[in-house]
């Protein structure tokens, strides 16, 4: 019975290969029926990544600014995200494609992607012990508040080997939703990826926003690493936890045919893998493709500086709070950072909700439209933020006494804004990969390698702001200020070029189109 039900696998399979062969796409090597239950657990490892992904951005610009990095200096630390995106994912994405393991063609690279993940989650999540253990000061950290370098170092090389282990998991995570979408259709499929986003983003939110792990594991606070620090320890640790569970149920439930079982249908072209495939993609793109991928890189480059400094924005400009102050001004900006944090929460709840009406919105208003409204939304979220700002620094500076507390209206405006931006998150998390998946369906390549493409157009807007954003910042001195009213004009222009240059898709396209989430 076990020869006959493998049997049927492979026949299965070489039906599917043979359709989507007709049509010029990569071979499908995934069991060609899938119940529903299974398929919403087989895209759980994305939930275990994206937990630790929402640590990553709501704690790690203030954490590494404890180090000793300044306000300026911790956004260049981001680099090596665009470098991994750029370099890393469109490679793995082209080696998952033709991957002939026993194992399938993206679970090998999930695997490691993840083991790697944990390792630098340790580092990352240790390193002012670390630190101290190299050299760094010997004074307790309640007392010493200045740099400690070794720590920094072990921190910058723990967390370039989380951004490069995040992105070699993502294109592959991504690919096999589409290979073992079958009858589901790719909708069903890339609405429960963004819907375990959305869920690993909400625990990695509420976990940081709680300042309690230090009580419920005492033996994190050490000399070297205080109740903040023991927080983010503990955080991350959990994260591995949750990780390796939801990476379990992915390996077992994600079951994928062995390529080389195909082997009668893969050309000598196919199996070559060369690191220039992935930029002779380009000559392969369709008509309309470069505006997508033109408007794609305007729209991150006003999404960025949000993306590196909300939680900070919430320390410094909403509760006055600064990371190398002093005792009380430390203390102040943790409660900050830890409210951003539960902003954070809330406006991955919306972009949850969100994930299920994007693709109707699509179908009623078009593509181009909802991206449009998206930018607006932006635009005015990052101007009221700019606004809010300077009403809170009028706020602190007139009051009798200078008390470092968030006054209680601009807290809750500032957690509006923090959740409307949800919505707009949810379109750019998933209407460029619709599109590009409409425009690129006959287009030679696979599933990895598109995305591999789409994602140059994201990773180049994160260098500029990542080398710029900083010093933007520091030449006006305005705290988050400039980046963020710099990043609201572009998404101004973004919404009204991508009005103009954007493809005409037709509707019902986004019957079958899919819609996947990003970071």
């Amino acid at each position: 019975m076990a020869g006959v039900g493998r049997r049927r696998e492979l026949e299965l399979a070489e039906a599917a290969h043979a359709g989507e062969a007709r049509d010029g796409g990569p071979p499908a090597v995934a069991e060609k029926h899938i119940s529903l239950t299974r398929l919403v657990f087989a895209c759980m490892v994305a939930g275990g990544v994206q937990y630790g992904w929402a640590l990553q951005l709501s704690l790690l610009t203030p954490y590494v600014q404890t180090l000793g990095l300044s306000h300026a200096l911790s956004s260049i630390v981001w680099l090596c995200g665009p470098v991994a995106g750029f370099v890393v994912q469109p490679i793995v994405g082209l080696w998952s494609d033709r991957c002939r393991s026993r194992f399938g063609r993206r679970r090998p690279f999930i695997f490691v992607g993840c083991v790697l993940i944990s390792i630098a989650v340790i580092v990352v999540g240790f390193s002012s012990d670390i630190g101290h253990a190299l050299g760094d000061t010997k004074e307790h950290c309640s007392v010493y508040h200045g740099p400690r370098w070794h720590a920094a170092v072990v921190y910058c090389l723990g967390f370039w080997l989380l951004d490069f282990s995040n992105n070699a998991v993502q294109g592959p995570a991504r690919a096999l939703m589409a290979d073992l979408s079958s009858h589901h259709g790719p909708n069903t499929a890339n609405a429960i990826f963004a819907s375990w986003m959305a869920l690993g983003n909400i625990l990695g939110y509420l976990s940081g926003s709680s300042g309690t792990w230090h009580k419920w594991f005492p033996f994190l606070v050490t000399n070297a690493c205080c109740e903040a620090c023991a927080n983010l320890k503990g955080a991350f640790l959990v994260a591995v936890v949750l990780l390796f569970i939801s990476l379990t149920v992915t390996l077992f439930l994600a079951k994928e045919v062995r390529l080389c079982d195909l082997n009668t249908f893969a050309s000598v072209d196919q199996q070559k893998t060369s690191f220039f495939d992935v930029f002779r993609a380009f000559k392969n793109l369709p008509p309309g493709m470069l505006s997508v991928l033109l408007v794609t890189a305007l729209t991150w480059l006003s999404w960025f500086p949000f993306t590196l400094y909300n939680t900070d924005w919430m320390g410094r400009e909403i509760y006055y709070g600064k990371p190398k102050g002093t005792s009380e001004q430390i203390d102040a900006y943790d409660r900050g950072v830890r409210e951003g944090a539960f902003g954070l929460l809330l406006n991955s709840v919306v972009l949850g909700v969100s994930s299920f009406l994007i693709a109707p919105l699509c179908r009623k208003l078009s593509a181009k439209v909802v991206w449009a409204i998206s930018n607006l939304t932006l635009f005015v979220c990052m101007a009221a933020i700019c606004i809010i700002g300077v009403w809170s620094s009028k706020e602190f500076h007139s009051s009798a006494q200078l008390r470092l507390t968030a006054d209680p209206t601009i807290r809750v405006v500032a957690l509006v804004i923090f959740t409307i931006l949800g919505f707009p998150l949810a379109v750019v998390y998933s209407v460029p990969f619709a599109v590009t998946a409409q425009l690129t369906a006959n287009v030679e390549g696979g599933q990895g390698l598109c995305v591999g493409v789409l994602n140059i157009s994201i990773v180049i807007p994160q260098v500029i702001v990542a080398l710029g954003a900083g010093p933007w910042d520091a030449l006006f001195g305005k705290g988050n200020m400039p980046a963020f009213a710099l990043a609201s004009a572009i998404a101004f222009a973004c919404s009204i070029v991508g009005l103009f240059i954007l493809p005409r898709l037709s509707k019902s396209d986004f019957k079958t189109s899919g819609v996947s989430g990003g970071h």
